[in-house]
């Protein structure tokens, strides 16, 4: 598949993901709660998890922003949903990696829908809304 077609895939994964939402909303009962933003563009995030034994039963969010943060945190509430949270923060920490512009080994983990965030790593302003919800979740797991 040429480069312009991948782009243009990818561009229509993440305005998917912005329109349609997956797992935009709250989680009734005790749960684990976020509130994070990015002042530099104003992107703002609630991030809800459920937790029950190191996994993750549930996940959530709500909040406004860019296309790319919300459309990561639409991506992000569907990958780590049954993980367990050292899956997860080992997720985060590969998302990481790919929005540094570092290859991933494909062996690593199947990322899905989020390889359509990989070219923001040429855009280094953008870098933080992409990661805005799993910088949620990270501060989330590690703060229960």
């Amino acid at each position: 598949m040429s480069s312009n077609n991948l782009d243009t895939l990818y561009r229509q994964v993440i305005m998917d993901h912005y329109k349609n939402p997956r797992n935009k909303g709250n989680i009734e009962g005790d749960v684990l709660t976020v509130d994070m933003n990015n002042p530099t563009c104003g992107d703002r995030i609630q991030l809800q998890m459920q937790v029950e034994n190191g996994v993750v039963k549930d996940a959530k969010f709500d909040g406004e922003g860019c296309s790319i943060s919300m459309a990561s945190a639409s991506m992000m509430t569907q990958a780590i949903k049954g993980k367990e949270i050292s899956d997860a923060l080992k997720l985060s920490k590969l998302f990481s990696n790919m929005m540094l512009g570092e290859d991933l080994d494909a062996e690593d983990l199947d990322f899905g829908d989020m390889e359509a965030l990989q070219g923001v790593a040429k855009f280094p302003a953008r870098i933080k809304c992409a990661t805005l919800p799993w910088k949620a979740m990270e501060k989330g797991v590690n703060d229960e």
